[in-house]
């Protein structure tokens, strides 16, 4: 019995104390037992995570979801209130997505005391799919630390966002940077950005830090056996990892298949289409092979093509059927763009300083490089961008398989503050140089990925700067994704830290904006030519398939009436015009070096 008190004790103050040294509140009344919420909204369905503060003594367990309609609260959902994290998760379906509602979270509403009701207000936005630009803000590597630079308000982010009317956020992962105490570091965030999670679709993927780890190969679920990482798996015990996941999660779509990975963890891997842009958002960390299991002798080895081996892993074939699954449904969307916690290169020439030089780093998804060819030429089938985060260095890449350029474009946001730095500053004239930006053009990158590279947005490193402007002397800063459906054009910006994005006379990262249509990311440059279309409605689905194995080749939502396919490989082809139960289909139409037939499509 004293072990038990000595333990509940000690729990009580380790407690205390990171409420203390994280700024949160040390009594929290129970009015406010409610932390922060945060929703999406996906084919007429709200999903809803509400974050509790730690429920005590005998208050009650479950809270309700309700919706001001007429002027009067209307109760929609109720749920239970999951320990361990304290996390309360709603639905709605069949919800009418053409109109903003007022929405709040309420909790002990059932007591007898009217001070101890807990209510938590907030607007589901409207469906945004009339505006023509669609407006996104992207985020990762939220550390808090003093000596990270992280120390430091996030209400800039905060106006920013509210300022440009973002429709969407996207935090790419490490939210909290401690490896062991993920909720109170987890009410710390929604702290900083409570304000907008309130307000506008959010969606929050974990990455390794999140799950208490440097690294995360995560070989499917396995126990793991050093926080770095590197023989694979999960080293948190998994009710943790299953926390993290819930609170970070929850709120998402649901998942195109649930079935759980080893251990019982869950997956996440799901689409949101939200404002005529689709998003697939995948989890490249949860099915990736480890290095240390099977590279065996071959990391003294200088030829790339030793670290190609046979049968290592990225995305696991689950998640590459939920791509191709995805790449033809256009249910909705205009456009469509793929989410993940880090990019599909290797685009580091040194870490952590800049004496530590590094030619390859495996804890990117340059890394196996016949799963990350899998995985862009499976993405770019529906002429997708690519944006993560995880780098701490901000970029933009045009992507290649087998030619520079023939895939998609990634962004990389930069870090909102972190220690760790990382640099791209190969050595040599690229071809395909932007003039006046340093290190862009086309390289290979250390695993012999063919990168394109359309700006990068390096740290500043000098000793004498001031520990208040550390976030910024490492290069810390936001993304900004503009979705414009008028024209299929897609811009980044990438912004510094504690700047009115806004004003005229603030500019971006050098390099930044960077513009591209969403044609150019699956570009055929010396391929065969199939009819041109002309079509008698205008913005249909084409979609294009082996005659014979009926493997999609791809799937877009052409812009206009007229539209010319080109395929990589002379043959037979499928041509389908249109979607859902109004498709018509052309059978085994040749794919010709030049093409000069025409097919009316009425």
């Amino acid at each position: 019995m004293k072990n038990l008190i000595f333990a509940l004790l000690l729990l009580s103050t380790t407690a205390y104390a990171q409420q203390k040294e994280l700024g949160l509140p040390e009594q929290v009344a129970p009015k406010d037992r409610i932390a922060f919420a945060m929703y999406t909204v996906h084919d007429n369905t709200v999903k809803m995570l509400a974050q509790f503060y730690p429920i005590k003594n005998y208050d009650p367990t479950y809270a309700f979801l309700q919706i001001k309609e007429n002027g009067e609260w209307v109760q929609k959902d109720s749920a239970e209130i999951i320990y361990p994290g304290y996390t309360c998760h709603f639905r709605i379906d069949n919800w009418d997505d053409t109109k903003a509602y007022e929405y709040r979270v309420a909790y002990n509403t059932d007591s007898p005391h009217k001070n101890h009701d807990a209510y938590y207000e907030g607007i589901i936005q409207k469906n945004p799919r009339d505006k023509d630009e669609f407006v996104m803000g992207v985020f990762s590597c939220n550390s808090i630390y003093e000596n990270h630079g992280g120390n430091v308000s996030r209400q800039d982010i905060v106006d920013n966002m509210k300022a440009i009317k973002a429709d969407m956020l996207f935090f790419a992962g490490d939210q909290v940077y401690d490896h062991s105490e993920h909720y109170w570091h987890w009410l710390r965030f929604g702290q900083d950005f409570g304000e907008l999670l309130r307000n506008i679709p959010t969606v929050t993927i974990p990455d390794d830090h999140d799950i208490g780890q440097a690294n995360l190969w995560g070989e499917s679920g396995r126990k793991g056996t050093g926080r770095d990482g590197w023989n694979g798996g999960y080293v948190m015990p998994v009710e943790y990892v299953k926390e993290v996941e819930r609170a970070q999660c929850g709120h998402l779509p649901d998942p195109y298949d649930p079935t759980p990975i080893e251990q019982g963890i869950g997956v996440y891997y799901t689409a949101l289409t939200w404002g005529g842009i689709s998003f697939a958002i995948i989890e490249d960390r949860k099915f990736k092979s480890a290095p240390g299991n099977i590279l065996n002798g071959k990391m003294k080895s200088n030829n790339p093509l030793e670290f190609d081996v046979h049968g290592a892993t990225l995305l696991g074939d689950r998640q590459l059927k939920f791509l191709e699954d995805w790449s033809d449904d256009w249910k909705d969307a205009e456009i469509k763009a793929v989410l993940s916690q880090t990019i599909f290169a290797s685009l580091n020439t040194a870490s952590g300083t800049k004496k530590n030089v590094m030619h390859r780093d495996y804890d990117t998804n340059g890394w196996p490089q016949a799963g990350r060819n899998k995985a862009v030429a499976v993405i770019r089938k529906s002429y997708s961008c690519m944006i993560a985060g995880d780098t701490h260095l901000g970029s933009v890449i045009h992507h290649g398989i087998y030619e520079y350029g023939d895939a998609g474009y990634s962004f990389a946001s930069p870090a909102i503050a972190s220690l760790w730095m990382r640099w791209w500053e190969p050595e040599g004239k690229a071809n395909n140089a932007i003039a006046g930006i340093p290190y862009t053009g086309e390289y290979l990158d250390g695993f012999d990925n063919k990168l394109d590279v359309r700006a990068v947005a390096n740290p500043v490193l000098d000793d004498n700067i001031p520990a208040d402007d550390l976030v910024n002397a490492r290069g810390a800063g936001i993304g900004v994704v503009r979705f414009k459906k008028s024209t299929r054009e897609i811009t980044f910006e990438c912004w510094p830290r504690n700047v009115d994005i806004l004003n005229p006379d603030n500019k971006p990262f050098a390099g930044w904006p960077v513009k591209f249509s969403q044609f150019d990311n699956y570009v055929v440059k010396n391929g065969f030519e199939l009819p041109t279309l002309k079509i008698a409605d205008v913005d249909c689905v084409v979609t294009v398939k082996n005659h014979y194995t009926k493997e999609l080749i791809f799937s877009v939502r052409i812009n206009g009436k007229e539209f010319k396919p080109k395929v990589e490989n002379a043959g037979d082809y499928d041509i389908l015009v249109g979607e859902g139960e109004s498709i018509k289909t052309y059978y085994r139409v040749r794919a010709e070096k030049e093409n000069r037939e025409t097919l009316k499509v009425e």
